[in-house]
């Protein structure tokens, strides 16, 4: 029942933690951390783990999943998804709610945490739909589901148009100490749009997606979190427009926080001069210089989390012709890969905010830090993450682990392999 993983570097940002060490695990928590911890009477008859000088880290907590069950299991289920997760270092997920039929229902939040639980690998938090059956028309009953184990309220994948219910949404989840998780989108902007709308689109002759479809609902949603004091998170934000909105409403001390997608770091719309849906996505991949937006906002703390919006579609829904093509791809699997690759080689953040990013400040985002999750700390379960930040991999079929493959990143090879995975001190990856 108890583990001791030597000769590893110790990042745990919640604590200023970066440096080389070892870490007890007993009875499923975090015992103690320390320089050699093989004389501490605690580590007697523990199991010994040599990192061999790889990064061991808190678990992974991704805000933003889509694992398609109940209703589209040959897309994903909670199994499949929860086995890339932690193949990713992914020990918590937050699972939206755009099911089949939606979670707006006690008993669908109950049937999924059920069957995570089966699986038995990594932490699975539902999220519930801020309307009844995502209409958009009158509030879900959050109370109840809040009791039943929803973390958070979304209707992603649906904008919620009507301001009146947003509004009584942000301040009926005030008084529950939840967050709104925002799906930024006017659909009468956005209208048949499969693209960033810009000269790339022009140029092909595709309708877009303007800008202004995330940046206009942005504004609103900021004036009425400001108007309740409710807690709006803003899911996936890919425009300069909306990440300097949010840095404003920041520094005016609103209640908002926000997630960005490695897919919206790493890739422009050029991209869609491929005509492969793999590329598609909603909202879409923007321009050069949102890039370099989402990038500065990583880099000067606008951003609270990077989360993968993992999105399976099963190749129907891909290999058609690009304007009839699902939304959505894939990320758990990817995620450390390109924030190593993209923001910690090429000096964007360091590694311990990289980390903190996908840990400590996620866990925070959605109050999972009062379980404990997101840290290293003594006494906190032993979610751990062990890779080698140099190891590479490479992104193919036998590599990703969900159901799916809709990944725009086929081929590309990468730093950081995870080599270990362990959720309540239980190894679930490697």
């Amino acid at each position: 029942m108890s583990l001791l993983v030597k000769n590893v570097r110790l990042v745990d940002p919640a604590q200023n933690l970066d440096g080389p060490g070892s870490l007890l695990v007993v009875e499923g928590v975090v015992a103690a951390i320390g320089a050699d911890l093989e004389g501490d009477p605690l580590a007697a008859g523990a199991d010994i783990l040599d990192g061999g000088g790889a990064v061991l880290a808190p678990g992974f907590v991704d805000l933003h999943v889509h694992f398609r069950e109940p209703g589209q299991t040959r897309k994903e289920s909670i199994e499949s998804g929860s086995r890339a997760a932690v193949a990713g270092g992914f020990t918590s997920v937050c699972a939206m709610a755009n099911t089949k039929p939606v979670n707006d229902s006690v008993a669908i939040t109950e049937m999924m945490l059920s069957r995570a639980e089966k699986a038995g690998l990594c932490r699975y938090f539902p999220i519930g739909t801020v309307s009844r059956e995502m209409k958009g028309e009158e509030l879900a009953d959050m109370g109840t589901l809040k009791a039943a184990g929803c973390v958070a309220f979304s209707d992603d994948g649906m904008p919620i148009a009507n301001s009146a219910l947003m509004r009584r949404a942000l301040e009926y989840t005030r008084w529950l100490e939840v967050p709104v998780v925002a799906h930024e989108e006017d659909r009468d902007l956005a209208g048949k749009g499969y693209m960033h709308e810009g000269a790339v689109s022009a140029s092909l002759g595709c309708l877009g997606i303007p800008a202004a479809a995330e940046e206009a609902m942005v504004a609103r949603d900021l004036v009425l979190a400001e108007h309740t004091g409710g807690h709006l998170h803003l899911a996936h934000l890919s425009t300069k427009g909306s990440l300097r909105m949010v840095r404003e409403a920041k520094a005016r001390g609103l209640n908002v926080t926000c997630e960005v997608t490695p897919h919206h770091f790493a890739l422009s719309d050029r991209e869609l001069m491929k005509f492969d849906s793999d590329y598609k996505m909603n909202p879409p991949l923007r321009t050069e210089a949102d890039i370099q937006a989402v990038l500065e906002a990583l880099a000067d703390g606008t951003v609270d989390a990077i989360a993968t919006d993992h999105a399976p579609h099963a190749w129907d829904d891909k290999e058609v012709e690009l304007p009839i093509a699902a939304f959505g791809v894939i990320g758990l699997e990817t995620a450390l890969p390109l924030t190593l690759e993209l923001l910690v080689n090429r000096k964007v953040i360091s590694l311990a905010r990289a980390l903190a990013l996908l840990s400590w400040k996620p866990a925070q985002v959605f109050h999972l830090d009062r379980q404990g999750l997101g840290s290293l700390r003594s006494g906190a379960p032993a979610d751990l993450v062990l890779f080698d930040p140099e190891a590479k991999v490479q992104v193919d079929r036998a590599f990703i682990q969900s159901k799916s493959y809709n990944t725009p990143f086929k081929g590309w090879s990468l730093p950081g392999k995870v080599l270990g995975t362990w959720v309540g001190g239980k190894r679930v990856w490697g």
